[in-house]
């Protein structure tokens, strides 16, 4: 146990508030949630002892019967953050004490999808997470990852299936994961399958990419590179040097996940920073990192080998705050939209293609892209549509996809920006429980392969 003086604890807080507040605030968060940050650093930064380390919850029986229930996993978008992070400030709004069955993974809040899906993996199973010794090599970073001494669902497998819901780019990390499951792409577990998921829920799932992705500075050219001078640079030397000076403390409340790429100071040294700035090494040179997945041409390379399972349910809810006037795409409810993301809705609305640019498809409009929430496009959030569309039904209601057909994309619109159902519960109301407890009740009543053996409670 460590204990510091009131003057160290504000000097610390200043420090996590500054960092975190300012990359935030620059690509998706904004004022409501650095003040729910501020209030939960507070809260746990002022107590008298700080744990050294993160305090995970396994995954357990219950008193109540409900131990063959498969667990909720809720996996957190770009720039989030699972259970223990952040002083206990919870990503999906406390959403997750809703069930008694539900975890919520800490997995890199910019690391590529591909990370993301592998550290998923070893964070049920457990074990020391794998990269795979081919991409490892290609992307230069260490093979192997952090370290799970006992997995959170260890009993993982086709006889105990696992729900899941994504938030944002946490939807294609699931669907990722689900591919590499059915492809037996993890060392020493020759016997997975797709059907280890029993259900995908996406919440303004990153399924197509986004337009956001080149007003923010990366390449339309290529969905790969960034341009000389954009946000996305702030944000590269940010993280670089966040990485670079490992405060322990720093890392404890929030980690980017690029620690599997040495950058601190006492690996990389002074050289080594030297090099990370200039682009010669580390993710933001590799590519490997999540922001070249959530560009369009990136969507497309990933949903080029992704596929939609036939024993799998699947739904998705996409979210939009722009309507039509006068045949034109605008922000819509004005008041309803959070001030950082208003002046993106309203770009994402007038986006267009650069014209001495090729498509990043065949057939591609600008106008089916300009329906957003500021960080998304609804065309992007439906289902897996690009570069060859997915079985999908559109629904207005939740009973006209009752009883549910595995295999098939169900897609709800909801009227919301991007982040009225994570962070603060406030300001979605009344909408963010009638959210959570249809999805929390899709997975427990109607989606299973076997009849479920229901607890009195749900």
């Amino acid at each position: 146990m460590f204990r510091f003086s009131v003057a160290a604890l504000q000097l610390i807080e200043l420090c996590v508030s500054s960092v975190v507040h300012l990359l935030y605030g620059f690509y998706i968060f904004s004022s409501a949630v650095a003040g729910d940050l501020s209030l939960a650093l507070n809260d746990f930064l002022f107590k008298s002892n700080i744990e050294p380390s993160i305090r995970d919850e396994k995954m357990g029986g219950s008193a109540n019967g409900d131990d063959d229930l498969p667990p909720i996993v809720l996996v957190h978008g770009i720039f989030g953050f699972g259970k223990g992070r952040l002083g206990g400030l919870s990503y999906f709004a406390g959403a997750e004490k809703k069930d008694e069955k539900v975890l919520v993974p800490d997995l890199g809040s910019l690391t590529s999808i591909y990370d993301r899906a592998r550290d998923l993996f070893y964070y049920l199973k457990g074990g020391q997470v794998d990269y795979g010794e081919e991409h490892s090599k290609a992307c230069g970073h260490a093979q192997f990852g952090r370290v799970y001494e006992q997995g959170h669902y260890p009993q993982w497998d086709e006889d105990h299936p696992i729900h899941f819901v994504g938030h944002s780019a946490g939807a294609q990390v699931i669907r990722v994961l689900q591919q590499m499951l059915a492809d037996k792409a993890f060392r020493g577990y020759e016997n997975t399958s797709e059907n280890w998921v029993l259900s995908v829920t996406a919440l303004s799932g990153a399924f197509n990419g986004t337009t956001r992705a080149y007003l923010d500075g990366m390449q339309p050219e290529d969905g790969r590179s960034m341009k000389a001078i954009c946000l996305l640079q702030l944000l590269r030397i940010g993280v670089i040097v966040y990485d670079w000076m490992d405060i322990p403390i720093l890392k404890y409340y929030y980690s980017f996940g690029f620690d599997h790429y040495n950058m601190s100071w006492k690996k990389a040294g002074v050289w080594g920073l030297v090099d990370l700035l200039l682009g010669n090494s580390g993710p933001f040179a590799s590519g490997d990192w999540i922001l070249p997945d959530l560009t369009i041409q990136g969507s497309l390379r990933l949903n080029s080998h992704l596929n939609t399972f036939p024993s799998t349910y699947y739904f998705s809810y996409a979210t939009k705050r722009t309507g039509n006037l006068l045949g034109r795409t605008v922000p819509s409810n004005i008041l309803g939209i959070h001030p950082l993301l208003f002046i993106r809705v309203l770009q994402m609305c007038q986006w267009r293609h650069p014209p001495d640019v090729s498509p990043p498809f065949k057939g591609y409009r600008d106008e089916e892209w300009w329906d957003n929430d500021g960080a998304l496009n609804t065309v992007s959030m439906t289902h897996p549509k690009f570069p060859v569309e997915h079985p999908s039904r559109f629904v207005v209601e939740d009973s006209e996809c009752q009883p549910l057909q595995p295999g098939i994309w169900y897609y709800k619109i909801v009227e919301g920006d991007h982040i009225l159902f994570v962070v603060n519960r406030e300001r979605a109301g009344v909408q963010f429980d009638v959210m959570y407890d249809s999805i929390f009740e899709r997975c427990r009543k109607h989606a299973f392969r076997k009849l479920p053996t229901m607890p009195d409670h749900v």
